[in-house]
């Protein structure tokens, strides 16, 4: 893991600290109103955008260009604007848009500084709840609401009798594919909500998370907060979690290897 110096941690984290505020005055300022909902992927599957997708990202990257105008920007509905950088920054402008369509308070933006292609520090905010997750270094994380921080961590006495589990297969699993992994289906106790329930993992109050088919802009963010709180993030092969696509966070390392075997018919 990658890490940077101590004054630049403080230096970006303030940052995303200060623009989890600023994101949520501007949701009530502008967006908390009717919006316009089309499907991406039209006739081909479901995959919603509304103009607040757009409008969150273009308010992220201008607040970006305006403290670091030579970092790099890789947005989820605008692409990616290159520069010389080392650093880059990763935006989800509302994860779980489906959630904000339908008006589930669960969906959040996701923003992420990468140094090198590592992401390093993060920010999960969400505007409808009033409340934000960030990391100020390598192992030190934090919640941020009603004005009050707070450090988090995960709960890394959990064990495989007694874990909390939370998952979701978003499709991408078959019923005949799920059934290969029954250990998990009889376990998953716990609604997934989109990133709040990385989120939550990072607060200790889910000790397992799995979800297919992430994207570069749903996980990057989260990755510096789950391991800044003492978690262990991969892909289902136990790759980098960087890499995205389908995705497990666990407690501590016991857990993690246990289950990684038990999604071994399905990991792909």
């Amino acid at each position: 893991m990658i890490n940077l110096k101590s004054s630049e941690y403080k230096k970006y984290s303030n940052f995303l600290n200060n623009l989890g505020i600023k994101l949520t005055k501007f949701y009530y300022l502008k967006l908390n109103r009717p919006f316009k909902v089309s499907n991406k992927l039209k006739g081909r599957g479901y995959d919603p955008v509304t103009d607040a997708d757009r409008a969150f990202e273009k308010f992220i990257s201008k607040e970006i260009k305006k403290r670091f105008p030579n970092h790099q920007i890789i947005g989820e509905e605008f692409g990616h604007k290159k520069t010389k950088s080392d650093f880059s920054w990763i935006i989800d402008p509302i994860d779980g848009t489906r959630s904000f369509v339908i008006g589930n308070p669960t969906w959040s933006n996701l923003i992420s500084l990468n140094y090198k292609g590592n992401p390093v520090l993060g920010l999960a905010n969400f505007p409808v709840l009033k409340k934000y997750y960030f990391n100020t270094s390598s192992n030190s994380a934090y919640v941020s609401e009603n004005g009050k921080k707070r450090r988090i961590k995960v709960n890394s006495k959990a064990t495989f009798s007694n874990m909390k589990l939370s998952a979701a297969f978003h499709g991408s699993l078959s019923l005949n594919q799920q059934k290969k992994i029954p250990q998990i289906l009889k376990r998953m106790q716990f609604p997934c909500s989109d990133a709040l329930s990385y989120s939550h993992f990072a607060e200790g109050k889910l000790d397992i998370v799995i979800q297919c088919g992430n994207k570069i802009w749903d996980i990057h963010a989260l990755i510096p907060i789950i391991r800044s709180a003492g978690g262990i993030v991969t892909t289902w092969k136990n790759f980098d979690a960087k890499k995205a696509g389908n995705i497990i966070c666990s407690a501590n390392q016991s857990l993690h290897n246990r289950i990684i075997k038990i999604l071994k018919p399905v990991s792909r």
